[in-house]
């Protein structure tokens, strides 16, 4: 049998009505939002392994997302699924306006940038701090640090070039160092500055940062297999050996690596 999206609306309803399942009863928005951060992050992993049978279950994990909150709204009379997929297409119609209106874009830049003008224009936004405020704080911070950077970017605010973000980095990671004898809170200050900086870097680049981050340390734990595994054939284990001795079996696990791996 082949369900229908309609067909799916009614098993969420079920299953949150007086005789459904006693966990999908209790759920609220607040209860399953670490759930939704989790799909999505699941459907990047899918792609990042170029795994399309998983990557239709994952998308349907987060299609669940969606019609689960929808659900709990609709039995407070605020809203349905059917109110969402209408104001998306609305959104999408209008800040389309190449597509659906008379306006020109010939280049991915010139979508970007009426999409930009047009979302500002559609949330009544008076300045460019009011954009960058709207950011959600929800967002990993990494994330959130690069949208923040684009939006200054979008009103000129920006470097020239990598060299410079670069030398901003070797400042930032100067600052850092001046304050090893001063509070935690400058500490975290300079730390975060630091942060900021590498990930002008990145975007500059053309790297996501989230990406650049999570790949290094993928590698950083199969190097620490490596080290383990060395170990465990000269029947040692890592806690009683010397820093020494780690760091001359954490070379011999990068130079068995592929060079694409370092």
């Amino acid at each position: 049998m082949n369900y229908t999206l309609e067909d799916f609306k009614n098993i969420i309803k079920r299953l949150r009505s007086e005789n459904g399942c006693p966990w999908d009863k209790v759920q609220t928005h607040k209860t399953l939002k670490e759930a939704m951060i989790e799909e999505a992050y699941e459907v990047v992993e899918a792609i990042n392994k170029n795994n399309i049978e998983n990557l239709k279950e994952e998308l349907g994990d987060v299609l669940l997302q969606v019609v689960f909150h929808s659900q709990i709204e609709q039995e407070k009379g605020n809203f349905e699924l059917s109110d969402v997929i209408n104001g998306i297409s609305q959104k999408m119609i209008y800040r389309h306006p190449h597509i659906f209106g008379e306006q020109k874009a010939d280049t991915a830049d010139k979508v970007l940038q009426n999409w930009e003008e047009l979302k500002k224009k559609e949330k009544n936004y008076k300045t460019q701090t009011e954009v960058m405020k709207n950011i959600p704080d929800a967002l990993p911070a990494l994330t959130k640090a690069k949208k923040v950077q684009k939006k200054a970017r979008d009103v000129g605010f920006d470097f020239t070039d990598v060299k410079q973000a670069l030398q901003k980095v070797h400042e930032e990671l100067y600052e850092l160092e001046e304050t090893l004898e001063q509070s935690q809170q400058k500490q975290e200050e300079e730390l975060g500055d630091l942060l900021f900086a590498v990930v002008n870097v990145s975007r500059f680049l053309q790297l996501n940062p989230e990406f650049a981050l999570t790949k290094a340390i993928k590698k950083f734990i199969n190097r620490f297999e490596c080290v383990e595994q060395i170990a465990l054939m000269d029947k040692r284990s890592l806690s009683d050996m010397t820093l020494e001795e780690l760091e001359l079996f954490w070379v011999q696990a990068k130079h068995s690596e592929s060079p694409t791996e370092e």
